[in-house]
């Protein structure tokens, strides 16, 4: 460990053998006597790994990168998913917000549901979002269109909706359906109005006739 700066700087790639896991990691051996551990977040950038055995097995060869170097503890932090480019760059160009998916249920439990998005990324959806448009909820393994809600890089979090879909679809239906009623209703009411104007101008025709006759009238009789 007197020069292990030099031999394992930080940055540097390498190959290491999974000696055992952890919960929360995998420890690794590099060489005799230099061990690492690669913490789960640091396994993959797109899989949500819950323990290090859905990922790797003891004993298998693993690649690594240097994070850090602890050389009071004489252990090394590495990293597996930083030997790749970070895909979220790209997803975040893909994955924007109401932007439509199809989308695989691959496990459900009380929260929500776990669904497989194309490019090997997965999405979350709460039960209010499962709920389809004959008012059945999603089951597991079911293919369907997912809209995405939100879109968070920092966290690798991408929500998803099914319901939304159709609710957005229903909603644009009914604020069309509410404009056309809208015209429809200012059409009427113009027509209201012209007839009413017309009907005024008649009357007022009428009167005028009417006052002229009767003007008429009055001078006849003077006159006699």
């Amino acid at each position: 460990w007197q020069n292990i700066e030099e031999k394992y700087a930080v940055g540097t790639k390498h190959k290491a053998i999974v000696r055992n896991f952890t919960n929360f990691g995998v420890f690794v051996e590099i060489e005799e006597g230099v061990d690492g551990l690669i913490h789960i977040s640091d396994l993959s950038w797109t899989k949500k790994v819950k323990h290090p055995a859905e990922f790797t097995q003891i004993g298998a060869e693993i690649d690594v990168v240097v994070l850090e170097i602890d050389k009071d503890n004489r252990r090394l932090s590495l990293g597996h998913k930083q030997l790749e480019e970070n895909p979220w760059d790209v997803f975040e160009t893909i994955f924007t917000v109401d932007s439509i998916h199809e989308g695989t249920i691959t496990e459900i439990f009380d929260k929500g549901a776990v669904i497989a998005l194309p490019y090997g990324v997965e999405g979350f959806a709460t039960p209010r979002h499962l709920v389809k448009e004959d008012g059945t909820q999603a089951k597991v393994d079911e293919k369907l269109p997912f809209k995405v809600i939100e879109f968070n890089k920092g966290a690798k979090r991408i929500i998803l909706s099914h319901s939304r879909i159709f609710e957005d679809e229903q909603k644009a239906a009914d604020n069309a359906k509410k404009k056309d009623e809208a015209r429809a209703t200012k059409k009427a009411v113009k027509k209201v109005k012209e007839k009413l104007e017309k009907t005024t101008l008649g009357d007022i025709t009428e009167l005028a006739a009417l006052k002229d006759q009767m003007e008429a009238k009055e001078e006849e009789e003077k006159n006699n």
